[in-house]
């Protein structure tokens, strides 16, 4: 089972917040004593509690740390301490790190987990930033919505323009048709009368030539 990673803010249970500082404050002795041996640097490390208890920590003495201490000018503390770009760029990632770790425990939670141990304050922060990632969604689905009907209705435009025309062809094409019957018509009535012509002509008489179509 993987250890729950605790956010690093304020604890508001007092109880809870003393026994992170109990434990928290030994390691922090452990980590100077242990720079202190490993490195040979000379370290004095002083911690108040909340209730202004002192606790201190020197790899010699804290006097004689803080008299060395003073002999530097902030001036000179700012020159004689200047990272070097490995230790700045661990550094950055360090703090990029941390981001991406505060990120994504925000999700989580904006997800309904990870909610164990949060105070009545930060469950209301929470819901009032769930309240308004919840409006804005709704916003940006409306804007959507708005976009697509935009889009239907210039696809209905245009269909409608192509049915107009569509029937402009129709009509067209049925005038066409209409006038071609009515020509062949004439022409059958004009052949039928033509005949009708030859029929009652005597049988010597010279033929007749008759137009198909007359001028």
């Amino acid at each position: 089972m993987t250890r729950r990673k605790i956010a690093i803010k304020k604890i508001e249970n007092v109880a809870a917040r003393q026994v992170a500082f109990s434990k928290r404050r030994k390691g922090l002795f452990k980590k100077a004593m242990e720079l202190s041996t490993l490195c040979d640097a000379e370290i004095a490390l002083l911690v108040f509690s909340a209730s202004g208890k002192l606790f201190d920590y020197a790899s010699t003495s804290t006097r004689q740390v803080i008299e060395r201490r003073n002999l530097y000018s902030d001036v000179n503390l700012v020159k004689s301490y200047q990272p070097s770009q490995e230790l700045q760029v661990e550094g950055e990632y360090f703090k990029l790190n941390k981001e991406i770790e505060e990120k994504t425990l925000e999700i989580r939670q904006l997800n309904g987990e990870d909610l164990q141990g949060l105070s009545v304050k930060d469950l209301r922060k929470l819901e009032d930033l769930l309240s308004t990632s919840l409006h804005r969604v709704s916003k940006a689905k409306v804007k959507v919505f708005e976009q697509e009907i935009s889009v239907l209705k210039k696809k209905e435009d245009g269909l409608k323009e192509e049915n107009q025309r569509l029937k402009k062809v129709v009509r067209f094409l049925s005038l066409i048709l209409l006038f071609t019957k009515s020509m062949e018509e004439n022409q059958r009535l004009d052949q039928a009368r033509w005949l009708e012509d030859e029929q009652d002509q005597p049988s010597d008489a010279p033929p007749t030539t008759r137009l198909l179509f007359p001028e």
